[in-house]
């Protein structure tokens, strides 16, 4: 069960409308790595976690992600309003607006939408986690990419506050797949689920 608080897990505050920066960090939201992908992904794989450990990392950071998906749109929408029609043409951002007007949509920065093609969730917990860990480095190359693009600091400092929180989410996932594996019997890989064993027979 959660309890939503109505304030952002970090503060969102952009001056200056930037259409253009706004296209790039849009792959936040609903690139192949994006938040977006990463609450499904985390919020999906939490049901068939072998141990309550695991369940509750993926919860935590699945509901995290789910905060990080406020602060994404949050910044996209204050980069991008009350645009002049001169800007939009000029930034580029008229291939976006002849669609989506400012609305926020779940795409990458090429313009393709969300798709849960992009993540998995195998009920194995050593493919999960591995899966995991990998979504949160990439997620964490695209904010560097993000910050070597951006210059406007009411930007960088958010897309460096959740920067950091990747990398504590991949150190968690690292905790958690060190626990699955000194839980698992050495003599059964497939401990966590039985049904997995059929295959070695």
């Amino acid at each position: 069960m959660w309890v939503y608080q109505k304030k952002l897990q970090y503060p969102v505050k952009v001056a200056r409308p930037n259409p253009a920066l706004a296209r790039v960090i849009i792959s936040q939201f609903g690139g192949p790595d994006g938040e977006m992908g990463a609450a499904t992904r985390y919020l999906s794989q939490r049901f068939s976690a072998p141990n309550d450990e695991m369940k509750g990392i993926l919860t935590d950071i699945g509901t995290e992600e789910l905060a990080h998906i406020e602060m994404v749109c949050s910044l996209i929408y204050q980069l991008t309003r009350n645009l002049s029609i001169d800007e939009i043409k000029k930034s580029g951002f008229d291939t976006y607006f002849v669609d989506h007007t400012t609305g926020l949509y779940p795409a990458d920065a090429s313009g393709n939408p969300f798709t849960a093609a992009t993540l998995q969730s195998t009920g194995d917990p050593i493919t999960d986690l591995n899966e995991d860990l990998a979504a949160e480095q990439k997620a964490r190359l695209t904010y560097d990419n993000i910050l070597r693009l951006a210059d406007d600091p009411d930007v960088r400092d958010v897309i460096k506050f959740l920067r950091a929180r990747e990398i504590v989410h991949y150190q968690r996932f690292g905790e958690a797949l060190r626990g699955v594996l000194d839980s698992l019997d050495s003599k059964n890989y497939y401990a966590f689920n039985p049904s997995f064993d059929k295959c070695r027979k």
